[in-house]
């Protein structure tokens, strides 16, 4: 109230300080001031409501922004968090990753050493199947090996006393040469005696080479070589002291002339190494059965001691192969005479 302008006139207490004012003109004056006193109470009212509403007003910005800036620092905490988080995701997924393709490189790798070893028991599997095989048919061809050394046993035998022989007068030649080459060096080594002594070693080099192939051939009745293939046949041919005349028979029953006689195949046996052959000369006729490979059949012309002899070397399915071996003209005649094979 003291704020009031009118205060002093409308407060009760002051009215006995207004002297020589009727008590008429007091009552109007209270009347009147009343009113107004209630509206001055009210715009006081209001104006402190507005200023009230001031301050709440100038308050909410104030708290508004100590509440931002106190959460300012959560939204980089957020983000930080998200991105490690993220991280961990990218991480996790990178090493799974690589894990899957480990196991996947391992598991390729047993798979090949698997295959591998599948691979290379097959292999061992058929190697040892072609081992059997070949092992199977080597005792099969030392049967037939040993089955004609039974055969032939006694001509092994000669044969190899023969080539003994032979063996140890050709050491014995050969000795004495060296012998003789040193003493002429020693006393004369003049060029033409160095050519007659290379003569000499060649003559003697001759001589081993032709005993060396005597001694891998066996030898018939008569002690003329037997050759067993076309090579050796052209060996004995070389040494010029029979002549060869080589044949072939494709076919039972069919006669082949073979120089002066006449061969006829009459069956086979592969198996055994054998033939049945019929031979003619002029007019004697021999018929062999179940001949043996590499066994001369032994036969004379008229009028003269010198044997001619047909060999059957090879025999294949209804046909034979072979030569016959006859005397050179002038030679002299075979040491045995025999008018019949063999056997």
């Amino acid at each position: 109230m003291s704020n009031c302008p009118f205060g002093n006139y409308l407060d009760h207490s002051s009215t006995p300080t207004l002297i020589g004012i009727s008590l008429a003109h007091t009552l109007n004056i209270e009347s009147i001031g009343q009113p107004l006193m209630a509206a001055i109470l009210q715009d006081e009212r209001f104006t402190r409501m507005g200023e009230e509403k001031k301050s709440t007003m100038s308050e909410i910005p104030e708290y508004t922004n100590t509440d931002r800036g106190g959460s300012s620092w959560q939204m980089p905490a957020i983000a930080i968090l998200a991105l490690i988080a993220l991280g961990g995701l990218f991480f996790g997924w990178s090493n799974s990753t690589k894990l899957d393709a480990a196991k996947q490189a391992v598991t390729d790798q047993v798979k090949a050493v698997q295959t591998s070893t599948q691979q290379d028991l097959a292999t061992m599997k058929d190697r040892l199947a072609i081992d059997e095989k070949t092992n199977t048919d080597l005792q099969g061809d030392l049967k037939v090996v040993t089955d004609k050394l039974k055969i032939t046993q006694s001509q092994l035998k000669k044969a190899r006393t023969e080539a003994a022989q032979l063996n140890t007068e050709t050491t014995q030649k050969l000795s004495a040469l060296d012998t003789s080459v040193h003493t002429e060096l020693a006393t004369k080594a003049t060029t033409d005696d160095v050519k007659t002594v290379d003569t000499k070693v060649a003559t003697v080099s001759d001589n081993l080479a032709k005993t060396n192939n005597d001694l891998n051939m066996a030898r018939s009745e008569l002690g003329t070589l037997i050759a067993r293939n076309h090579d050796e046949i052209d060996v004995l041919r070389r040494q010029g002291e029979r002549d060869y005349i080589e044949f072939t028979i494709a076919g039972k029953n069919k006669p082949q002339k073979v120089g002066n006689v006449t061969v006829e195949l009459k069956g086979v046996n592969e198996k055994h190494n054998r033939a049945s052959v019929v031979v003619v000369l002029e007019d004697k006729k021999l018929e062999e059965k179940n001949r043996n490979i590499n066994s001369p059949i032994i036969v004379y012309p008229s009028g003269t001691h010198q044997a001619e002899e047909v060999v059957i070397n090879k025999i294949g399915k209804n046909s034979i192969s072979g030569y016959l071996s006859t005397p050179k003209a002038g030679a002299q005649p075979a040491t045995s005479a025999s008018s019949k094979s063999g056997s």
